[in-house]
């Protein structure tokens, strides 16, 4: 398993309490698919777990974003996104 940064722990936490998933936050693997053979997330999952992101950091990810499938490839690239869109000073902890 690689090891997750302790924001990726952060996010996968919210991908497992917004999604009521069984997984521990810890055992996913930060560059498997989110969705399909990965975490087998579907597109209402999406919906849900862009409500929570925007709920917790405050960032709208947009259903028209053409690059949506790449921010939801994985744990790894949605922690990397939701990063770069705020500093680490500006992310709102709710």
């Amino acid at each position: 398993m690689t090891g997750l940064t302790e924001f990726e722990q952060e996010v996968g936490q919210l991908i497992v309490e917004s999604l009521n998933l069984t997984i521990a936050p810890k055992d996913i693997e930060p560059e498997n698919p989110l969705f399909n053979e990965g975490l087998g997330l579907d597109s209402i999952d999406a919906l849900e777990l862009s409500l929570a992101i925007s709920q917790k950091y405050g960032i709208t990810i947009r259903s028209d974003d053409k690059n949506i499938n790449q921010y939801f490839s994985s744990l790894r690239a949605l922690s990397e996104y939701v990063q770069g869109k705020k500093s680490p000073g500006e992310i709102n902890h709710k």
